[in-house]
């Protein structure tokens, strides 16, 4: 199981629409002065006058174009970094408002495989009509110049490495694991690793909002994706078109706190999903009740532990990647039926489909290749924020904190939270208010019972941000912009059509 925040959407982890948990956590470290002027200043002047030459991708309806940013904000002439961009053009009728960047979260997300594959054709007709949509790969991430780390060979060997050791011996051994997976990234993606910040992929959205001819950035965000849409804000306030930060996060939290509250909101997720599962016949974790429910998991979970199961391929199911599995499927309710069923199969010896779900929480493809994703993650993670634990002593004393979270996934999640601690990086950002003073109104969504992005959350970044407006929607899965609740689609597009936001504190079910 890795456990680190991963924050994006479940529905791209299957390949339709974008959030995983991670040990360390959103930061940044503050802004130039001359960024957060009306102009730019005259060193990134280069950036901000380069023309986008844009050209057909492959994919019907969309352009791509490369644009180029600087790999040190504070030397802008010691290189480049080159982003990928796609883009598709209002399609009318109406007046076109302008471009909307959108981002599945993460970090390590695509935001170009999230345009291309669900927010082009998926958002709103009325929303697509009037705006340009567009996507950035931040850096790091995809096809910008993306962060690698292991091979596939040592990546399925990583994602099945302990996290709940029982002994010096496994300690030692998950120790090792992120030891290895911090030297692989040193060794593969040395030059850009110091340089894959959130605070720098928000200066890059700069650029790019410059480059596209908009005056103000028009953004949704989800879930990480509202952690960067909210640091935009806080660096440059008085650029702030129409903002949606969807499954919101906190950035005045410290790592170790953002941890707990993740384990906290899984557990939460997790009690929904067996109050839902025990009333039916066939739950294959009983059908008394949730407290049931959830020993019947740990006991699957410690019997994989010991014995792992077939899944019809080299690779055994054991505790780690059942349990990546059963967090999966958290994300969205639309998941459970595959849940309980891939439960049912691995209590019978049989851990394929487990084994599915946590090949999607990884982006690990039938052929067995890695996507970058926990690569950039872990990267953007351990270098906006200071190591959640310095070491194994320090989780130890964390522990019974994070067992009474959550009494399944506590103990993984926990030390899951050191994977920082041996990052050859030091971290440039710190936890922080993000208040954005003389911004626009900000939309901030929270769903109640979302596992990856707790929803006091959201109402902590809505009362931190000066223009901030809250809106909750009281119902279960991570986001909610766009997963079924016409009251939320409705509130949220009238928003980006009109520029008129939902009265602060709407509620929606």
């Amino acid at each position: 199981m890795d456990t680190r925040r991963l924050l994006r959407t479940f529905a791209t982890a299957l390949g339709t629409a974008g959030l995983l948990v991670s040990g360390c956590s959103g930061g940044g470290s503050a802004p130039s002065a001359s960024a957060t002027g009306s102009a730019a200043s005259e060193d990134l002047e280069p950036y901000y006058g380069q023309k986008l030459r844009w050209r057909d991708c492959g994919v019907e309806g969309f352009q791509c174009a490369t644009m180029k940013a600087p790999l040190d904000y504070g030397r802008p002439d010691a290189g480049d970094v080159k982003l990928a961009v796609s883009r598709k053009k209002a399609t009318g009728p109406g007046k076109r408002i302008g471009s909307l960047l959108v981002n599945p979260g993460g970090p390590g997300g695509s935001a170009v495989e999230y345009l291309q594959g669900y927010a082009a054709i998926g958002y709103p007709a009325p929303v697509r009509a009037r705006y340009d949509m567009v996507a950035v790969d931040p850096r790091g991430v995809a096809g910008s110049e993306p962060v690698t780390c292991l091979t596939a060979q040592e990546m399925d060997a990583y994602t099945q490495v302990d996290q709940t050791p029982d002994d010096s011996g496994e300690v030692a051994e998950l120790k090792t694991a992120y030891e290895k997976f911090a030297q692989g990234c040193e060794k593969r993606s040395g030059e850009v690793l110091p340089h894959v910040s959130t605070v720098e992929t928000a200066r890059d959205m700069d650029i790019l909002r410059s480059l596209l001819g908009d005056e103000k950035l028009h953004y949704v965000g989800a879930s990480y994706g509202t952690f960067l849409g909210a640091t935009y804000a806080d660096l440059f306030p008085d650029r702030v078109g129409r903002l949606v930060l969807d499954g919101a996060m906190d950035p005045s939290l410290s790592a170790v706190d953002i941890n707990r509250d993740q384990t906290a909101g899984f557990e939460t997720a997790f009690q929904s999903f067996a109050a839902d599962c025990v009333r039916r016949q066939d739950c294959p974790l009983g059908t008394k009740s949730t407290d049931e429910a959830a020993k019947s998991l740990k006991r699957l979970f410690d019997d994989l532990d010991s014995r792992p199961v077939a899944t019809g391929e080299s690779r055994q199911l054991g505790e780690s990647l059942a349990t990546t599995g059963v967090i999966a499927a958290m994300y969205d309710e639309g998941a459970w039926p595959q849940l309980r069923e891939a439960l049912a199969g691995a209590r019978r010896g049989d851990g394929s489909g487990l084994l599915a779900l946590a090949d999607s929480y990884y982006e690990r493809g039938p052929s067995g290749k890695y996507a970058n994703l926990m690569f950039a993650n872990a990267a953007v993670n351990c270098l906006d924020l200071a190591p959640a634990f310095s070491g194994p002593p320090d989780v130890e004393k964390a522990l019974p904190a994070f067992e009474k979270a959550s009494p399944v996934f506590g103990r993984g999640f926990a030390w899951a939270a050191l994977n920082c601690a041996s990052w050859p990086v030091d971290p440039t950002g710190t936890a922080h208010r993000t208040e954005a003073e003389g911004a626009a109104p900000i939309v901030v969504v929270g769903t109640t019972r979302d596992p990856a992005t707790p929803y006091r959350w959201a109402k902590s970044l809505a009362a931190q941000l000066s223009s901030g407006t809250l809106l909750t929607y009281e119902g279960d899965g991570h986001t909610a912009y766009g997963r079924g609740s016409d009251c939320v689609d409705t509130a949220i597009n009238t928003y980006l059509l009109a520029g008129t936001p939902p009265e602060d504190g709407k509620k929606c079910s």
